[in-house]
C-alpha cells in the first residue's frame, strides 16, 4: 500500500496549517476544499474554534424541533465531531460563548461575557497556546469585517491577529511554551464580489434561477474590498469532500438550500478555487499565490 504524500518544509518537518473559526460550521463553509486537499498531501490541520455556537440559529428545517434547541450545544459538538472526521482534521475548542447575531434598530447590547465584549489580549491567551504548541507554518483567518458582520467572527479576526504577534513575543506570557513566529497569515474570502458574479452569470446562461441574484442587488459597492484576493488554491477535486463536512452541521445547513444550488460541473468549470489574502508573511513570496505555503514549502508532495 502507498503511504501517504507528505509536504515538508526545508527542515523536513511536515507542513502545519492552523485555521481559526469563530463557530462549529465555519471550517466547513470557509476553506474546507482547501483543507481536504492539504490534509490528502499529508499536512498536518488544526481548527481552532472560538465559541460553541450556543447561539445560533436553526437555519435546516429539518432541524428545527424542541429537543434540538434544548440541547444545542452538545448538538453542535456532535456535528463538528462528525465534520471533523470527514476533513480529517485535528480540532480544538477556544472555549468562548456565542454572542448571538444582534438585530433591531438599535442593536441590542451583546450578552454580558460573551466572546465579543471580552478584552482582546486576554482573549488570545488559549489561541497563543495552541499557536506555540502546533507551531504552524500558515494561519488562516477572516478579515478586519469578519467575513460578514457577525460579532464573534470580527472578534476572530482581532484574536487571531493579536496572537499571531504574542506568540512570536518571548515577553508575552512566557509560561504558554516556546515563542513561535508563524511564517504566513491569510484572511479567507469565502464569497468575494467576482465570484458571486461569476457564478450568477453562469447560472443564468444556463437557463438556471441563481440563488445569488438577490445578494447581489444588496451587494453594498465598495471598491476597498476589490482585488484583495491574493492567493487562489485549486481545490476543486475536494468540493465533493467539502459538501459532506457541510452537511454534517444538519442545524446550520439545510440541503435544500442556496449552498448546493450551484450544479458541481458548473462549480468546477467556472471557479475551481478557494481565494485568500496573503495578509503577513516573514518569507519571501510572489504574488498572485496558488499555494497558501509558497515559501515556506520545502518541496511539492511525494510517495
Amino acid at each position: 500500500m502507498n503511504e501517504a504524500p507528505l509536504r515538508v518544509d526545508a527542515r523536513g518537518e511536515r507542513l502545519r496549517l492552523l485555521h481559526v473559526h469563530a463557530h462549529p460550521d465555519d471550517e466547513s463553509s470557509k476553506g474546507a476544499a482547501t483543507t481536504a486537499r492539504y490534509v490528502a498531501e499529508g499536512v498536518e490541520v488544526m481548527v481552532a474554534t472560538c465559541t460553541g455556537g450556543e447561539r445560533g440559529s436553526i437555519l435546516n428545517p429539518n432541524m428545527d424541533r424542541p429537543d434540538v434547541l434544548a440541547n444545542i450545544a452538545e448538538i453542535r459538538r456532535q456535528e463538528m465531531d462528525a465534520a471533523r472526521h470527514i476533513l480529517g482534521i485535528e480540532q480544538v475548542w477556544l472555549g468562548f460563548v456565542d454572542s448571538g447575531l444582534p438585530e433591531g434598530d438599535p442593536l441590542p447590547p451583546l450578552p454580558p461575557g460573551s466572546f465579543a465584549t471580552l478584552d482582546v489580549d486576554e482573549a488570545s491567551i488559549p489561541l497563543v497556546q495552541v499557536i506555540r504548541r502546533l507551531r504552524p507554518h500558515v494561519m488562516t483567518t477572516y478579515d478586519e469585517r469578519g467575513g460578514y458582520p457577525h460579532p464573534d467572527h470580527v472578534m476572530c479576526h482581532r484574536i487571531s491577529v493579536a496572537a499571531y504577534d504574542h506568540a512570536a513575543d518571548p515577553d508575552w506570557h512566557p509560561e504558554l511554551g516556546p515563542v513561535w513566529q508563524t511564517p504566513k497569515l491569510y484572511y479567507s474570502f469565502a464569497f468575494h464580489l467576482a465570484k458571486t458574479e461569476a457564478l450568477d452569470a453562469a447560472m443564468t446562461a444556463r437557463g438556471l434561477e441563481s440563488p445569488y441574484a438577490e445578494r447581489l442587488r444588496r451587494w453594498p459597492p465598495d471598491p476597498a474590498m476589490q482585488d484583495r484576493v491574493t492567493t487562489r488554491v485549486p481545490c476543486g477535486d475536494y468540493f465533493e469532500v467539502r459538501d459532506r463536512a457541510l452537511l454534517a452541521h444538519a442545524t446550520q445547513i439545510d440541503p435544500e438550500g442556496s449552498w448546493f444550488q450551484i450544479p458541481m460541473d458548473l462549480q468546477l468549470e467556472v471557479w475551481p478555487t478557494e481565494d485568500f489574502e496573503l495578509a503577513r508573511t516573514t518569507v519571501e513570496t510572489h504574488l498572485p499565490e496558488d499555494d497558501l505555503f509558497t515559501g515556506v514549502a520545502d518541496r511539492a508532495p511525494t510517495r
